[in-house]
């Protein structure tokens, strides 16, 4: 990494507020946990109200396996800065370390340092976001933080770019996903219908369960803890897009995920049975995008 002479000096705060930049992309501002460095603009932010996030465990050397990994669930927060034009530069480890500095300083704790020496993987929910930030993912160094503030437990991943002179901050404020609809809810749906639908997000053409949809596997773990007499066939839909027998293996094979994952909540296996319908029972139609991701679905019926 080449030596940049650094002249400019960044003022970090916790809480306290910092002023805008004229040229902020509307609509976006500072996160109150930060102020940024000086002479950067604000380009990017977004807000997702419940997701989970993976955090390297403190110290990880290489990216192998997933317990190599912490999941934080709560609140996401992105934000994006860029050096103004004609600033001087600062250097990636200098946004770095000013960020920890203030973090510790604060009374949190550095969870890992990581450069291009020492450079895990960012896991996919964590890249998601980042990906999503306007230059994407294009960094030096990064750095992942705890902080506990005002009462919430904060977990942050910070990357900065001496190249492209910007730095990005994902923050997960730590809770519980509020509940939208009951067990008691589910229950009579049940009673009344015969069967709960379930949009559960897979990747395409595969079965692994999207980490944004284990709220769906808790319903139903929940429902079913609820009902210890109650035995329920878990069935997976497709729409038509690509090879029938394709599609049937397909929606097994994630209705087997769907069954494995409640299992894992603690629900007896053989209270669930795993069907693969394939395209074979469509509830919207085929020929609109509209209606092919209503058709992709999870279905939990009543035995």
């Amino acid at each position: 990494m080449r030596r940049i002479l650094v002249l400019a000096v960044m003022f970090i705060t916790l809480y306290g507020g910092a002023s805008a930049w004229a040229a902020d992309k509307e609509g976006c501002k500072d996160h109150p946990l930060f102020s940024r460095m000086a002479n950067f603009d604000l380009y990017g932010c977004a807000k997702t109200e419940f997701d989970a996030v993976a955090f390297p465990k403190p110290e990880l050397k290489e990216w192998v396996n997933p317990e190599d990994y912490i999941n934080v669930e709560g609140k996401i927060f992105t934000v994006s800065y860029k050096l103004k034009e004609g600033a001087t530069p600062a250097s990636s480890l200098q946004v770095i370390r000013n960020f920890q500095n203030a973090v510790k300083k604060a009374g949190g704790t550095v969870l890992g340092d990581y450069d291009g020496n020492l450079f895990p993987s960012l896991p996919r929910t964590a890249e998601k976001y980042l990906a999503e930030a306007p230059g994407g993912i294009q960094f030096d160094r990064y750095t992942t933080m705890t902080l506990t503030k005002g009462g919430s437990e904060f977990w942050i991943y910070l990357c900065a770019s001496e190249s492209y002179q910007d730095y990005m901050l994902l923050m997960v404020e730590k809770e519980e996903m509020k509940q939208d609809v009951s067990v008691g809810e589910l229950e009579r749906q049940l009673n009344k219908d015969g069967f709960l639908t379930f949009y559960i997000q897979f990747d395409t053409g595969k079965s692994d369960i999207k980490p944004e949809s284990q709220s769906s596997v808790e319903q139903i773990a929940t429902l079913l803890k609820s009902l210890p007499a109650l035995k329920v066939n878990i069935e997976g839909h497709t729409d038509n897009v690509g090879i029938p027998e394709s599609n049937k293996k397909l929606s097994e094979d994630r209705a087997k995920a769907v069954v494995a994952a409640v299992t894992a909540q603690g629900i007896a296996a053989d209270r669930m049975t795993a069907v693969g319908q394939g395209q074979d029972k469509p509830v919207a139609d085929n020929r609109k995008e509209e209606g092919r991701a209503l058709n992709r679905r999870v279905e939990v019926i009543k035995r």
